[in-house]
């Protein structure tokens, strides 16, 4: 861990000798560790600490920007010049609004001593247990457990400074057994709030009662989605449309649509990087305070998230949702929620299940993919336990499914909302979801996958 004084220290030379205009650097840094298994038997125990440093600058109304992961004062100055030749090569950006300025950030608790301190030899006794309990029980088990810490520190030549430290902790089984398949997953940044057992045997009992699914017919059916499923639903309504470039470039689901009911009642989602539920971070990569942003409050979608650019072309403030400008592969994506929640409702799954007559019981989605904004409509998969609901009862498996669905038009069905919400941490970010009834999913074929 570098520690905030020396990342201080790191960042007042570089943009002292920095000949641009302004001046931004992001540090994220990362010590972490992580033990694989498979076939019940763990092969690979690997750590690894990695620091990058991401240089923008500004010359006149051009930007750039460059990378490096030195920390020598000679490399990041090299950096700061390798950005500002590349800036003066830009045509002007007259909408460019500058770098942010200051502004005061609550730190938030993110970090877990017991976390911070997980050994390979805990991590080899956590999946030991899953890996002998899958061999007693025939079927195999493979995934990985990861620990670490993270930093992030973004400061620039107009004051900024921002510095946070976290710990972080992931768990991911899938198990394997004679025609069927289980699937556990879970995120927190307290070693305590993962029980790595307990998510192994849900697994383990996913794949036993997944074994020898029956035939059943592409349709329009009621499901009950676990909270691995409404992740999916949630991560690509973030991704797909409740950033402001989104909606400024109309291809958003939200686009006409703010201020009227679209969802069920029942639906409140919101972003909130402070919410100590989740995995904090209290700032975005421009070192501007997140703000408690909601998106969607009773079916009624209210607001996306902005960062500094996208504010200043409706004259509003930033509410700390810009990602790093200076990686490809989110440079235009604007910004973006990353830390996601779906108010919990009153019901238990069970007593979801009772509420159908006939339907589906979905663990997750899988291999989903975009087929058009407006509604949010995806195509993609069921996998790891698809079940048939008959007069209130899981009756048994069935084949992986196809489907085509609208996320947005399926959010106006939602029937009932679990009271128990799950923190997932796939692709970008993470979500606080509860599992989820809806009246109606188009299913469009039968997969063979698995």
């Amino acid at each position: 861990m570098l520690g905030e004084s020396r990342i201080r220290e790191i960042f007042e030379k570089a943009l002292g000798r920095s000949p641009a205009d302004e001046t931004e650097i992001v540090l994220e840094a990362h010590d972490s560790a992580l033990t694989r298994f498979a076939n019940n038997t763990i092969h690979q125990n690997v750590a690894e600490v990695n620091t990058e440093i991401a240089v923008r600058v500004v010359v006149g109304k051009r930007v750039g920007s460059a990378i490096t992961n030195r920390l020598a004062e000679e490399a990041l100055g090299k950096a700061i010049e390798e950005a500002v030749a590349l800036a003066r090569l830009q045509p002007e950006n007259p909408e460019f609004p500058g770098l942010p300025e200051p502004q005061p950030i609550e730190p938030v608790m993110a970090f877990d001593e017991a976390t911070a301190g997980a050994t390979p030899e805990w991590r080899a006794r956590a999946v030991g247990a899953v890996c002998r309990l899958a061999e007693s029980m025939g079927v195999n088990a493979a995934g990985a457990l990861s620990t670490g810490i993270y930093e992030l520190a973004v400061a620039n030549s107009r004051g900024v400074f921002a510095y946070h430290v976290g710990t972080e902790v992931h768990f991911t089984t899938v198990v394997m057994s004679e025609g069927g398949s289980g699937y556990a997953h879970r995120a927190a940044w307290r070693l305590a709030d993962l029980d790595v057992e307990s998510l192994g045997r849900s697994a383990l009992d996913k794949a036993l009662r997944s074994r020898n699914p029956r035939p059943v017919e592409p349709g329009v059916y009621p499901v009950v989605l676990e909270p691995y499923a409404v992740d999916d639903i949630l991560s690509w309504l973030g991704y797909a449309g409740a950033g402001a470039l989104a909606v400024q470039e109309g291809r958003s689901w939200m686009n006409d649509r703010i201020g009227r009911p679209i969802m069920s009642p029942q639906v409140t989602i919101w972003d909130d990087g402070r919410d100590p539920a989740g995995l904090p971070l209290p700032f975005d990569f421009e070192g501007v305070p997140r703000q408690r942003v909601v998106i969607v409050e009773r079916g009624v979608p209210q607001s996306p998230v902005y960062d500094t650019i996208t504010a200043a072309r409706e004259g509003r403030r930033s509410t700390g949702h810009a990602l790093p400008r200076s990686r490809p592969q989110t440079a235009s994506l604007g910004p973006i929620p990353l830390h996601l929640f779906m108010a919990p409702g009153e019901a238990t799954l069970e007593e979801m299940i009772r509420q159908v007559d006939r339907g589906l019981y979905i663990t997750r989605f899988w291999y989903t993919r975009l087929v058009h904004p407006r509604d949010c409509v995806l195509t993609g998969m069921t996998r790891d336990g698809v079940f048939w609901i008959e007069k209130g009862e899981i009756a048994y498996p069935v084949q992986n499914l196809r489907f085509t669905q609208g996320y947005v038009p399926a959010l106006a069905q939602v029937r009932a909302v679990g009271k128990e919400r799950w923190v997932l941490s796939e692709g970008f970010g993470f979500t606080c979801v509860p599992a989820l009834l809806l009246e109606a999913f188009t299913f469009t074929g039968v997969t063979e996958a698995s």
